[in-house]
């Protein structure tokens, strides 16, 4: 009898175990595939202190739905088709592949982008990240899964545009530690920098930062969205960090981060630029809540994206105005 109790009682764990790991996978990770269609509708952050910007932002999506660009697909490693847009300033030019936040779009986040490489006069690529607009799948792995996409991009730029072309890894929040982790990696000569805006330091802390931020007990709820997503989504959300790819990454790196970052701290974008091992600057910015030092300091952004590269031997300059 106590033996039947006893397998009753492990059974009755196990299940539950599962349970709420997989109702933590279908908040955190999961997102459910929908009928897309063309619309009018501009997507634009929500939030306070992204209303007042609105309007810039609405006008930025509009301007990028007008200019010339063509669309590229690619297939991820484990069979997924992705997507991303191509917007080029001058032939020859040096490209930015760009990628977005956790649930967010190439076109929501990335329009801005646009304008700021045509006036630094680089040509761009905007990427749909797994789960998002034109990209396949219903899994976000905060940069585990994505960064080995970003490869992928680089790899099909290099047949694409050919063997001299020079690449800037590009990313704002989760997009931004999605390169930061690519960039660890072994890359080609080709990719000459990283551009990581308001990026965590590791899935891991930002994860447990969100949960404590909802009310709920971070340390007693990690294990099991850690298990959801290795169970359910089947990635190891500690397989790597960008603090840890930091630590092997070869290729100049500047990080932004707004000091009012209300929901990636700014504090971790200084982990990542302390543990960094090549040439690096960190700029941030008071006043600028998450995702916006772009915005609140136009000039100083670009002031220092100009020199960082210049002095890292990347051609930038200037050549326009966008705000």
């Amino acid at each position: 009898m106590m033996f039947k109790l006893f397998i009753v009682i492990i059974a009755a764990a196990i299940f539950f175990t599962l349970l709420v790991s997989y109702i933590c996978f279908r908040m955190v990770f999961y997102v459910p595939r929908k009928n897309e269609k063309m619309t009018d509708e501009v997507p634009l952050p929500e939030g306070e202190v992204y209303e007042p910007y609105h309007e810039l932002m609405r006008n930025w999506t509009l301007e990028a739905r007008a200019m010339p660009h063509e669309h590229f697909y690619i297939a991820s490693l484990d069979g997924l088709k992705l997507h991303g847009r191509y917007y080029e300033y001058a032939k020859g030019a040096v490209m930015e592949i760009m990628f977005h936040g956790y649930r967010g779009s190439a076109e929501r986040d990335l329009s801005g982008g646009i304008q700021r490489c045509f006036a630094l006069g680089r040509n761009v690529l905007i990427v749909d990240q797994r789960t998002s607009c034109g990209s396949e799948g219903k899994v976000i792995s905060f940069g585990i899964n994505e960064h080995r996409d970003c490869l992928a991009w680089v790899d099909f730029s290099l047949k694409q545009f050919g063997p001299d072309v020079k690449i800037v890894l590009t990313g704002l929040s989760m997009g931004a530690s999605t390169v930061l982790m690519a960039a660890g990696k072994k890359l080609p000569p080709n990719v000459v920098g990283v551009l990581a805006d308001c990026g965590f330091s590791s899935p891991k802390e930002i994860i447990k930062k969100c949960a404590k931020d909802m009310g709920y007990p971070a340390e007693l709820i990690y294990p099991f969205i850690k298990l959801g997503a290795k169970v359910y989504g089947h990635f190891d959300l500690e397989e790597y960090s960008p603090k840890e790819a930091m630590k092997t990454c070869k290729i100049p790196v500047i990080f932004f981060h707004g000091e009012e970052d209300g929901y990636v701290p700014c504090e971790m974008s200084r982990d990542n630029y302390e543990v960094c091992q090549s040439p690096k600057r960190l700029v941030t910015v008071k006043g600028a809540d998450h995702g916006m030092v772009y915005v609140v300091d136009n000039d100083g952004y670009f002031k220092a994206v100009a020199e960082f590269f210049s002095a890292n031997g990347v051609p930038t300059k200037r050549v326009s105005r966008v705000m």
